[in-house]
C-alpha cells in the first residue's frame, strides 16, 4: 500500500494558470497537469511577472508542488514539412523556457510522426528536433519525458524501443525521461489486464526504457481493445483495460513517488467525473482486489 501518492488530473488554465494549481486543490490533489499556453495555437507566449508570482504563489499556498507541462500537441519533431519542422523546434523550445521561468520541472511530448518518411528517418529526425533546441538553452533543468503513443498513423512511440533509441542517440539524454500512458500502451499492443501481464509488460519497459527514467504516468482507460492503435480514452475501470492494472499502478512500490494523472473524460450526462476517476483510483490504492467493485462508483 502506498500512503499518499502523487495523483492528479489534467486541468484548465482558463483565467490564469493559478487556477489549474487551485482546483488541483479543490479536488483533493497534489499533483497537476496544465498547458503554459494555448495549445491549439502557434502563437507564443511568455508569462509575465505578475503571472509567475501568481502562479507560484498558489502553489505554495495549496502544497501542490508537482506540476507538469503538456507541451503543444501541434508539435510534430519528426515533421516532412521544413516550416513545420521549425515552428516545432521553435515550439518546443519556447516550452521550455516558459516552463523553466515557472519552475516546472518536467515536460510532457508526443515524440512525433515520421509523415510516411518511415521510422528510422523519423526517429533520427526527432533526435536532431531535441538536440538542435536543447543546444539553444544549455543549462537548462528542465526535462523533456516522451510520451508511449497509441501508434495512430505514423506516430513514433508506440513501441519502448522507439522510447529508448531516441534517448539514447540523443546529446542531451540527461535532460530527457519518459511518460507511460495506460491507454496507449494498451492499444498501442501491451497487455496490462492481468498480474502476469502487467509484470511482463512493466519490465519490458525497465529493460527497455528504465523504470529510473519514467516521471510521469498518465492513467487512463481505454475505449478500444488491445493493439487497436487508436486512442480514446474511458473513465478507470470502464473501458478494455479493466480495474486489474489500475491497481496493481496505484500499489507498485517501484511507482510510488512518480506523479499519476488522469486525462480521463471530464463530464458524463452533464457529471463531472475527475473526481469519480480520482476517487476510484484512491480505492484501487487502498484496498484490495477483492473489495473493490466499480459499480459502486459509476450510478
Amino acid at each position: 500500500m502506498i500512503d499518499k501518492p502523487f495523483i492528479g488530473a489534467h486541468f484548465s488554465t482558463a483565467g490564469g494558470l493559478q487556477n489549474a494549481v487551485f482546483e488541483a486543490h479543490d479536488h483533493n490533489c497534489n499533483a497537476v497537469q496544465i498547458f503554459t499556453k494555448n495549445s491549439r495555437t502557434w502563437k507564443e507566449k511568455y508569462p509575465t511577472v505578475d503571472e509567475i508570482n501568481r502562479f507560484l504563489s498558489a502553489r505554495k499556498e495549496t502544497r501542490v508542488h508537482c506540476v507538469v507541462s503538456h507541451a503543444s500537441y501541434l508539435i510534430n519533431l519528426g515533421a516532412r514539412e521544413e516550416e513545420k519542422l521549425e515552428k516545432s523546434r521553435s515550439a518546443l523550445k519556447n516550452e521550455l523556457i516558459r516552463s523553466g521561468l515557472l519552475q516546472i520541472s518536467d515536460i510532457v511530448l508526443h515524440p512525433g510522426s515520421h509523415m510516411n518518411k518511415g521510422e528510422k528517418t523519423g526517429i533520427r529526425t526527432i533526435v536532431e528536433s531535441i538536440d538542435t533546441v536543447f543546444e539553444k538553452l544549455e543549462g537548462t533543468s528542465v526535462r523533456l519525458l516522451l510520451e508511449t503513443t497509441s501508434g495512430q498513423g505514423t506516430n513514433i512511440g508506440h513501441r519502448f524501443e522507439h522510447l529508448a533509441e531516441i534517448i539514447a542517440r540523443s546529446r542531451f539524454s540527461k535532460n530527457m525521461g519518459a511518460c507511460l500512458d495506460t491507454c496507449h500502451i494498451f492499444t498501442a499492443g501491451y497487455d496490462i489486464r492481468t498480474d502476469e501481464a502487467y509484470e511482463k509488460t512493466m519490465n519490458l519497459f525497465d529493460n527497455m526504457v528504465g523504470i529510473d527514467r519514467l516521471r510521469v504516468i498518465h492513467l487512463n482507460d481505454s475505449r478500444n481493445e488491445l493493439a487497436s492503435r487508436v486512442d480514446r480514452h474511458e473513465h478507470i475501470g470502464r473501458g478494455c483495460i479493466g480495474d486489474v492494472a489500475f491497481r496493481r499502478f496505484m500499489t507498485d512500490p517501484r511507482l510510488a513517488r512518480i506523479p499519476k494523472i488522469i486525462e480521463t473524460p471530464k463530464r458524463e450526462n452533464k457529471k463531472a467525473m475527475d473526481p469519480v476517476n480520482l476517487e476510484r483510483l484512491k480505492e484501487l490504492g487502498s484496498r484490495s482486489r477483492s473489495s473493490v467493485h466499480s459499480s459502486q462508483f459509476f450510478q
